[in-house]
C-alpha cells in the first residue's frame, strides 16, 4: 500500500457544507425578518455567497483574521438591504444564529459514508485537516456522524496558520506522526487543499466537485477524481 495516511478536507469534501448553509441561510433570513430590507430574498442569498468566497480566500492567505470575517461576511450582504441595520453586534447575532443552523445540519456529500467505511476498513489511518472554525467543526462532525473514522482533527486555530501554507502541513505531520511520503491530501480546494499540500512534499487528490479547468494551474493534482466513489477505484 503506498499511502498509510489519509489527509481529508472536511467542507464541501465530505461535509455539504454549501448544501447545508444554504438552508441556514435561510433559516437565519427568516429568524431575524430581514425581509424587512429585502424585498427579495435572493439579493441577500447572492451577496452573500459572493462575499463570504471572497473572504474565505482573504483568510486562508492569511490577509484577514477571524472576527473581521465573521462580521464583514454579514455586513456586506446587509448593505445591499433597503434601510438595514449593519452594527457589529447586529452582524454578530446572526453570525452564531446562522453556525448554529449550520453545526446541526447532517449532510454529507454522495459517497462520504460509504468511501470512509471502505478506507477504514483498508487500514488506512484518515486524519481531518480543516481551515473551518474549532468549536463548529466538532458540532458538525458529531451531527455528520463522521467523527469516529478520523485519528486526528487537525485545525487550522490550533496550528496557528491557514491551509495552504507549509506550516499548517508541517503541524499536521507533526500531529498525526505520519510521513510525508507515505500521505495523501485529498480535498476540493485546488489552492488550499491540492497546491498547499503539494508545495509542503505531498501528494494530492482533487476531487473535482466545481469542475475546475486544471490547464492553468501551475501544478498538476496527483490525481483527479469527480466523485468520492471514485476514490475507491483508486486507493
Amino acid at each position: 500500500m503506498r499511502y498509510k495516511d489519509l489527509f481529508f478536507d472536511f467542507d464541501d469534501t465530505l461535509y455539504d457544507t454549501y448544501g447545508n448553509a444554504v438552508i441556514a441561510l435561510r433559516e437565519t433570513f427568516e429568524h431575524f425578518c430581514l425581509d424587512r430590507w429585502f424585498s427579495d430574498p435572493q439579493v441577500f442569498y447572492d451577496a452573500y455567497w459572493q462575499v463570504n468566497i471572497d473572504l474565505w480566500g482573504r483568510y486562508s492567505r492569511g490577509e484577514i483574521d477571524r472576527p473581521f470575517l465573521i462580521v464583514e461576511r454579514f455586513r456586506r450582504p446587509l448593505r445591499a438591504g433597503d434601510g438595514s441595520v449593519v452594527t457589529d453586534q447586529f452582524c454578530l447575532e446572526l453570525s452564531d444564529y446562522f453556525l448554529d443552523r449550520c453545526a446541526e445540519k447532517p449532510g454529507v456529500i454522495d459517497g462520504a459514508h460509504e468511501l470512509m467505511d471502505y478506507l477504514k476498513q483498508k487500514g488506512y489511518r484518515l486524519h481531518m485537516t480543516s481551515n473551518g472554525f474549532h468549536e463548529v467543526q466538532y458540532k458538525k462532525l458529531a451531527a455528520c456522524g463522521l467523527r469516529d473514522y478520523f485519528t486526528t482533527v487537525i485545525l487550522s486555530e490550533d496550528a496557528g496558520a491557514n491551509k495552504p501554507s507549509k506550516q499548517f502541513f508541517d503541524y499536521a505531520l507533526q500531529r498525526s506522526g505520519a510521513s510525508k511520503e507515505t500521505t495523501l491530501m485529498i480535498g476540493d480546494n485546488l489552492q488550499t487543499d491540492i497546491l498547499g499540500a503539494m508545495n509542503a512534499g505531498l501528494d494530492a487528490m482533487l476531487f473535482n466537485r466545481w469542475g475546475v479547468d486544471l490547464t492553468e494551474s501551475t501544478q498538476a493534482p496527483t490525481y483527479v477524481v469527480d466523485s468520492l466513489r471514485d476514490i475507491i477505484k483508486i486507493l
